[in-house]
């Protein structure tokens, strides 16, 4: 019924310009959480961005109100509250590798560049902007609509927990945190710590030490270790072949009486393993292949690549590996493991689907690795996985909104490995910014976003409102 008001509305060029112009105002501030102080639970970045969204709210007509330094809200009215848009404006380091300024808002050809146009400064400018659009154009509501804008998304989501342990849920909540068309499933996560100790060794040859990958959800990039009794022709002649296979470089270099080792793979979300070059896994194939003494190191080394062999990224030899029509397979990543001379430590990530559960994931897991004497340390627990019916009103509204402004016809929900601001929300789904085949380059140099894609998200975003509080 309005779908031409709200086009027109957005195509008109001065939009563009406060478009830009709101998200360089919040862009030019770095928002990277810091120590805390008063009124600042997460330092002083975060809480200057929020005082500028607040402020930006205001100048907008919109009711705006600071939540103790945790969330800042924005109200299009003052009737019950039914739908909750969700937002955050603290960002990651800005990192090296950048062509621009990260925090001055670069426009050119169409595009902006900084950090948080698309994660996720640009997308709460556009929820802002959609909120006032839906007032000037008078489209009759009978419901109120909540701007929640965060401060700690980056860092564990501890504002939203904060804003919710105060304040009721709303009957339809969305993220303008991820991709469109809509997410409605979120996997569960699993990440245990396990192990195997073992007496201090003298038997060679043997691998003295191992240290490999950086952080749970990376698909390690790096991975090395040290041999002790090894001459260097025969790892390298190995290490060729497993090279060839895997796509994982090696490189061998003579330290004393030891070798050291060095696999370099290819890093990746561990939400999409499938896109990375696991450099440990590489590894382990490279000591399976090696003449390595009949000793516990090596009976534990090679046990994990009996239950990690590289490109298994499914969980298939750990016993574990399953899917559903709605999420897709279980994801697996060996994501960080250590060796010294007295045992080993290792984590793995991993994204499970709707049929997971204790037994056929954790307790599977624990009984594959009690055959080979490794142990789980702790009571890891398996988060659940969040999941929105995909034909329930709020998908099926969204989706309609979706398709309504882009052309695309039987638009399907989305699963994902990653977890958003909505993951513990009931009831709660992403929804954009982010279009089908657009890289943002998020937590990555040069983030960019499209501004044809935040003008087109306006006008998504417009639609749902009013769908939802008409």
């Amino acid at each position: 019924m309005y779908q031409e008001k709200i086009s027109a509305y957005f195509d008109n060029p001065k939009v563009k310009e406060q478009l830009v112009a709101a998200v360089s105002r919040l862009v030019a501030i770095k928002s990277v959480r810091g120590e805390a102080q008063p009124g600042k639970p997460f330092g002083p970045g975060p809480a200057a961005a929020l005082e500028e969204a607040l402020a930006l709210a205001g100048e907008l007509g919109l009711t705006a109100a600071n939540q103790q330094g945790y969330v800042g809200t924005a109200d299009l009215n003052e009737k019950e509250t039914r739908l909750h848009i969700l937002g955050h404006l603290d960002v990651v380091g800005e990192g090296t590798g950048w062509s621009t300024d990260p925090y001055a808002c670069v426009e050119r050809d169409g595009m902006l560049y900084g950090r948080g146009v698309s994660d996720d400064k640009g997308p709460v400018v556009c929820a802002l902007l959609a909120m006032k659009a839906v007032r000037d154009l008078n489209l009759p509501l009978s419901a109120n609509a909540r701007l929640i804008m965060g401060t700690d998304e980056e860092t564990g989501s501890h504002d939203i927990a904060w804003y919710y342990a105060r304040n009721p849920y709303a009957p339809y909540a969305f993220t303008p945190d991820a991709d469109f068309p809509v997410i409605n499933i979120e996997k569960g996560h699993y990440h245990p710590d396990f192990g195997r100790q073992w007496e201090e060794e003298t038997a060679l040859p043997r691998v003295t030490g191992l240290t490999g990958g950086f952080r749970q959800n990376v698909v390690p990039p790096q991975a090395q270790c040290t041999l002790a009794g090894l001459d260097h022709s025969c790892v390298e002649e190995a290490a060729a072949q497993v090279a060839q296979r895997t796509s994982t470089p090696f490189t061998i270099t003579q330290e004393g009486d030891t070798l050291l080792v060095h696999c370099a793979g290819k890093n990746a979300h561990a939400a999409a393993p499938d896109g990375g070059l696991n450099a440990i896994s590489a590894l382990l194939e490279l000591l399976a292949l090696l003449p390595l003494a009949d000793c516990e190191s090596t009976r534990a080394l090679r046990a994990m690549h009996t239950l990690f062999p590289f490109g298994d990224n499914r969980g298939a030899a750990l016993g574990i590996a399953q899917e559903d029509p709605e999420c897709g397979p279980l994801t697996l990543n060996l994501a960080l493991m250590s060796v010294t001379a007295t045992g080993f430590t290792a984590k793995f990530d991993v994204r499970f689907p709707l049929r997971s559960n204790e037994d056929n994931c954790k307790k599977a897991c624990e009984a594959s690795f009690a055959k080979y004497g490794i142990s789980v340390t702790g009571d890891p627990d398996m988060t659940h996985v969040h999941c929105v019916p995909g034909d329930s009103p709020l998908v099926t509204t969204l989706l309609r909104c979706y398709e309504a402004y882009t052309g695309v016809t039987n638009a399907k929900p989305l699963a994902i490995g990653g977890g958003t601001y909505v993951h513990d929300i009931p009831g709660g789904v992403a929804f954009g910014c982010e279009f089908p085949g657009f890289d943002p380059k998020m937590h990555a140099p040069d983030e960019q976003v499209c501004i044809d894609h935040l003008l087109l998200s306006c006008k998504i975003f417009t639609q749902a409102i009013w769908e939802l509080c008409r």
